[in-house]
């Protein structure tokens, strides 16, 4: 019942945060929608829709977050200078939301 309870929480967690772990990766490098559906299964054992993943990535572009461009017949995504800056807003707010686990984690244990 436990492990249970604790995968459904982390699959929540993969599919809310899923645009953060989206940007991430554009960091890294420029990816299709059938890329980042592959990586997030790869790397999370998460499978998520194409519906999910194109809805979330035309989201990000109209944000300004990343611009799709067309490589052949596949549009690919990379990060935009103001997503640059929300990752790099996002990881150094990391600190803060790892303080905030490891205070609910010693509350648990108390």
């Amino acid at each position: 019942m436990a492990v249970n309870t604790a995968e459904k929480l982390r699959r929540r967690i993969i599919k809310n945060f899923m645009d953060i772990l989206i940007l991430t990766e554009l960091k890294k490098q420029p990816l299709s929608g059938y890329d980042v559906m592959g990586l997030i299964h790869k790397k999370f054992d998460v499978l998520v829709s194409s519906g999910t993943v194109y809805s979330l990535l035309y989201s990000l572009e109209r944000e300004g977050l990343i611009k799709g461009n067309m490589s052949q017949r596949t549009r690919v995504y990379e990060l935009t200078e103001k997503g640059e800056r929300d990752i790099k807003l996002i990881t150094k707010a990391n600190d803060e939301i790892q303080g905030f686990l490891r205070n609910i984690s010693m509350l648990n244990a108390s």
